[in-house]
């Protein structure tokens, strides 16, 4: 399963790196393969051990701001891993054939 979320902090002020930080920490310490941009994080494993680390980051966040916005959405694909990296790779080609 591949989950993109996004983690907003309310309550604190226009400067959110400080706190959005804490949630990506979580995400990258969970050792479960992930990337973040400007808008998203994205992690990849099976159900439980995703949502445990969006659960973590979400609580993470909440410590220094009295409330916090998530937004997730889900690819469910059983028995598929790797997902991550071979769909990127699959539009990738299809961008470089005539």
């Amino acid at each position: 399963m591949i989950i993109a979320f996004s983690i907003t902090p309310l309550g604190v002020g226009e400067a959110v790196a400080e706190p959005v930080a804490r949630a990506v920490r979580v995400v990258r310490e969970s050792g479960l393969p992930n990337r973040t941009d400007a808008m998203f994080t994205t992690i990849e494993g099976d159900w439980d051990e995703v949502m445990a680390v969006v659960k973590h980051a979400v609580d993470a966040v909440a410590e220094v701001a009295p409330r916090v916005s998530l937004v997730l959405k889900a690819d469910l694909r059983p028995g598929v891993t790797d997902a991550m990296t071979t769909k990127l790779e699959s539009l990738e080609r299809h961008l470089t054939t005539d």
